[in-house]
C-alpha cells in the first residue's frame, strides 16, 4: 500500500518525467532492487526508457527477440532469470492501448499473490503515464526516435488511442510513416451498443494534406455527435470539404457496428474495399465504392449507398488505405489485397492479438518496400466476438 500511496501522489501533482524517481523509491516496497518504465516508440520497434530514468536502471530494448518485447507483444508478464535473481516485465496497458512495459529487477520470481499486486501497480503506472503525458513532453521525447514533421505532429494530435476493446469487440489501427504521415487518419467512438469507425485518405501530402485531414476528422466527429445517419454524415463532410477546399477530396470508409447484434453498415467513399475474414478464409468482397470521395459528392445526384451485413461471432474486418495494397517490391510487384488477406489469415490462425497483428502487418509492408514507404499506409482491424 505504501508503494501505491507513493504513486498516487503523482495524480494531482508532478509530471510524467517525475515517475522514474517515484518508482525508484517504490522499488524496495515491491521487493525489487530497481523499477523502471520502457515506452514503445512510434514505429513500435523499440522499448525506450522514460525520460528522467537513470541510465543504470533500465536500457532501451528492441521489441523483436527480447523478453521485454515478448511482454509487450503478448500483453503478458515475462521473467528472465539470471545469476542474481532476474528481471520481470509487465505490460503497461491503458485500457487496451499498449504503452510499453514496467521492468523490475528482483532477487526471485514473485508469488502468485505478489504478481496480482504487481499487476495493480503496472495498471496504476499506465494510468499515470496516460494522464500526466499532456502536462509536459517527456513521453513524446521518449517515444520519438526521429524528428517528427509538422504534418505528422498535427495528425497524431488528432487521433484517438490506437486500440479500443469493449464487450468482446476489438478495434485497433496503425499508421506509417509515423514521423511524416499527413494524409491518412482514422477515428472511432463507442456510444452505447454502436461502434462508429472512420478511415480516411486525403489527397496530397504535407501540411496541406494534414489541414484537410483535420477538417475531415472534426466534421466527421461533429456529424456523429449531432446524431446524423451515415448518409447525412457523408453529406455533411462532403459539403464542408467542398466549401473549404474546393477541388480537393478524401476517400473514406464510414462504418457502424451494432456490437450486440453484429449488424454492420458502411459507405465506401471511393475507398478500397475492406476485407471480411470468417472461419479461416476471406469472404467475397462487399460492393465498393458506393459513393464518390468526400468533396466530390455533388458530381452525382443519387444518395450514397449504405451496404449492410450481418456479422457472425469471430468475424474480422480489415480496413486499409491504398498505401497498403499499392506497396511495391524491388521488381514493382504490388503487395495487393490477396497478399494482405493471406497475411492476416495467417496471423488469425496463430491467434495473434489484434494490436500485434497490426504492428506486424505494417512492418511487413515496410519490409516489402525495402524499408521506405512510397505513400502513407494505414490499416485498422475490427474483431467482433459477441
Amino acid at each position: 500500500m505504501e508503494a501505491v500511496r507513493l504513486l498516487l501522489g503523482l495524480r494531482h501533482r508532478g509530471r510524467a518525467e517525475d515517475l522514474p524517481a517515484v518508482l525508484a523509491r517504490a522499488a524496495p516496497l515491491l521487493d525489487a532492487q530497481t523499477a523502471g518504465v520502457l515506452l514503445i516508440d512510434y514505429g513500435q520497434m523499440e522499448l525506450c526508457p522514460l525520460q528522467g530514468t537513470p541510465s543504470d536502471t533500465v536500457e532501451a530494448l528492441p521489441v523483436e527477440g527480447t523478453t521485454a518485447g515478448l511482454a509487450f507483444t503478448t500483453a503478458r508478464e515475462t521473467w528472465l532469470p539470471d545469476g542474481d535473481g532476474g528481471r520481470l516485465w509487465q505490460p503497461l496497458l491503458h485500457g487496451a492501448e499498449r504503452l510499453g512495459v514496467l521492468e523490475m529487477r528482483r532477487s526471485d520470481y514473485p508469488s502468485e499473490a505478489d504478481r496480482r499486486d504487481l499487476e495493480v501497480i503496472a495498471a496504476l503506472v499506465a494510468e499515470l503515464i496516460a494522464s500526466r503525458r499532456f502536462y509536459g513532453d517527456a513521453v513524446e521525447h521518449t517515444r520519438r526516435r526521429l524528428p517528427m514533421q509538422v504534418a505528422a505532429e498535427i495528425i497524431w494530435n488528432q487521433l484517438p488511442p490506437l486500440t479500443l476493446a469493449v464487450d468482446g469487440t476489438v478495434l485497433t489501427a496503425v499508421l506509417e510513416p509515423c514521423y511524416d504521415v499527413g494524409g491518412d487518419a482514422f477515428d472511432y467512438a463507442a456510444n452505447g451498443d454502436l461502434l462508429h469507425v472512420g478511415l480516411f485518405d486525403t489527397v496530397g501530402h504535407g501540411i496541406a494534406a494534414s489541414a484537410l485531414t483535420t477538417l475531415t476528422l472534426n466534421t466527421y466527429r461533429n456529424a456523429r455527435r449531432s446524431g446524423l445517419s451515415l448518409t447525412d454524415t457523408y453529406r455533411s463532410i462532403d459539403k464542408w470539404i467542398r466549401a473549404q477546399y474546393p477541388g480537393s477530396f478524401v476517400t473514406a470508409m464510414l462504418a457502424e457496428l451494432d456490437t450486440v447484434t453484429g449488424a454492420y453498415r458502411r459507405i465506401s467513399a471511393g475507398h478500397p474495399v475492406e476485407l471480411l475474414l470468417r472461419d479461416g478464409r476471406s469472404m467475397p468482397a462487399l460492393p465498393a465504392p458506393t459513393a464518390l470521395p468526400l468533396g466530390l459528392g455533388n458530381m452525382l445526384s443519387r444518395q450514397p449507398a449504405v451496404i449492410e451485413l450481418a456479422l457472425r461471432p469471430g468475424d474480422t474486418i480489415v480496413f486499409y488505405t491504398d498505401g497498403i495494397i499499392e506497396a511495391r517490391d524491388v521488381t514493382g510487384v504490388l503487395f495487393g489485397p490477396d497478399r494482405l488477406a493471406a497475411f492476416m489469415l495467417d496471423l488469425l490462425r496463430r491467434r495473434t492479438p489484434a494490436p500485434e497483428a497490426m504492428r506486424r502487418l505494417i512492418h511487413n509492408v515496410i519490409a516489402y518496400e525495402s524499408g521506405e514507404l512510397r505513400d502513407d499506409a494505414t490499416a485498422a482491424m475490427l474483431q467482433w466476438r459477441h
